[in-house]
C-alpha cells in the first residue's frame, strides 16, 4: 500500500480568523506545517505519493512545497474550484490512486497512531473500508459491533459501543465505484448504505498514541503546551523550532510559557509574552502584555490582551 489521499480543501472555518489567509493544515505547531505530521506518518508507514486535495487558499501549498516532494514521497495537489466534499474529493483524484487499496487521511488532525497496525488490521478483515477509531478524546459517535461498523451518530438506532472518528480511514478501490464522478457529497450517506447493505464497514481501534483535533483556538493553544518537551515522533529527535532564527526577540523583553516565533517575527524591547503564537513577520511592540494570543503573519499587536488573535 504505498498511495495517500490527505484532505487539504476544507474552509477551517471553526479557526475563522487563523485561517483567512491560509488553509488550516498549513498553520504551524512550533514552525511546523501541520500538514507535515501527517505526512511524517504515512512515510514512515511506507507511503511513497501522496495526493492532496486543495481549495482554500490552494496556491499556499505549492508555495509550501514548491518542489512537489517532501521527504522524499512525491506530492500531487488536485484542486477543486468547487468544493466536493469528502467522498467528492476521493472521487475526484481516483485517477491518481494507482487502482490499488489506499489511506485517506484528514489534513487538520495532529496524531502519531501506530497507522501499520491499522493497515493490518483492514487487510486481514477483508473489509471494503475500514475506519480508524479510538475509544476516547473527542466525540464518540461510531458505533462498532465485532469490528462491523453498525451506525453512526445514532442515525440507526443501534445499540453498540461508541467510538470517536479519527479522520482517518483504508479503502479499498470498490469503494470508488460507489461514487457518483463530479458529484458533491460526503462519505456519511455512502457509509450509511454500506451500513444498510451490510458490506463490510469496519473499525481498527487505536488507542495508542497522540491525536488531536485542532478544531479551536484554544485547542491549538493547548497543543503547543502538551508538546512543549514530547518526544512526539519517538525517535529522541527535535523537530521543534520555538523561535526561528530570522525571529528577533529584544534584550528585556520576557518570554514564559511556551513561546513560539516564526521567521522574521520581532519582539520588542520590554514586551511580556506568555502562551502565545507568532507566526512568520508577526510584531510585538515594546511594552506590550500578551497572554495566550496567536499574532498572524505580518500582523503586529500592541497593548495589553489575553485570548486575542491579531
Amino acid at each position: 500500500m504505498t498511495h495517500a489521499f490527505v484532505l487539504g480543501a476544507g474552509l477551517g472555518t471553526r479557526l475563522k480568523g487563523l485561517t483567512e489567509r491560509r488553509p488550516k493544515p498549513l498553520i504551524p505547531i512550533y514552525g511546523k506545517p501541520l500538514i507535515t505530521f501527517a505526512f511524517d506518518q504515512l512515510i514512515a508507514t511506507g507511503f511513497t505519493k501522496i495526493v492532496v486535495n486543495t481549495h482554500h487558499c490552494h496556491e499556499a501549498y505549492e508555495a509550501a512545497f514548491p518542489e512537489g516532494s517532501y521527504c522524499g514521497a512525491r506530492l500531487i495537489f488536485e484542486h477543486e474550484p468547487v468544493l466536493l466534499e469528502t467522498a467528492g474529493g476521493i472521487k475526484n483524484v481516483e485517477r491518481h490512486l494507482g487502482g490499488e487499496p489506499f489511506i485517506i487521511h484528514n489534513g487538520d488532525v495532529l496524531t502519531n497512531l501506530p497507522l501499520g497496525n491499522a493497515i493490518e488490521h483492514h487487510r486481514a478483515s477483508g473489509n471494503e473500508v475500514t475506519l480508524v477509531l479510538r475509544s476516547h478524546g473527542g466525540p464518540l459517535h461510531i458505533a462498532l459491533h465485532a469490528g462491523r461498523v453498525v451506525d453512526i451518530a445514532g442515525r440507526l438506532g443501534v445499540t453498540a459501543d461508541q467510538y470517536l472518528f479519527t479522520g482517518i480511514y483504508i479503502v479499498e478501490p470498490v469503494f470508488l465505484r460507489r461514487i457518483a464522478p463530479r458529484t458533491k457529497i460526503s462519505v456519511i450517506p455512502i457509509f450509511m448504505e454500506m451500513i444498510k447493505e451490510g458490506a463490510k464497514l469496519g473499525g481498527a481501534v487505536l488507542d495508542e498514541g497522540d491525536w488531536w483535533d485542532l478544531g479551536s483556538r484554544e485547542k491549538y493553544l493547548d497543543v503547543h503546551h502538551e508538546l512543549a518537551g514530547r518526544d512526539y515522533f519517538g525517535d529522541g529527535r527535535e523537530w521543534r523550532v520555538p523561535i526561528s532564527p530570522t525571529a528577533q526577540v529584544a534584550p528585556g523583553a520576557r518570554l514564559s510559557g511556551f513561546v513560539t516565533a516564526g521567521p522574521g517575527a520581532v519582539i520588542e524591547p520590554g514586551a511580556e509574552v506568555t502562551d502565545c503564537i507568532l507566526w512568520e513577520g508577526a510584531r510585538i511592540l515594546a511594552g506590550s502584555a500578551l497572554n495566550r494570543c496567536i499574532v498572524t503573519s505580518g500582523r503586529t499587536a500592541a497593548g495589553q490582551h489575553t485570548g486575542v488573535d491579531f
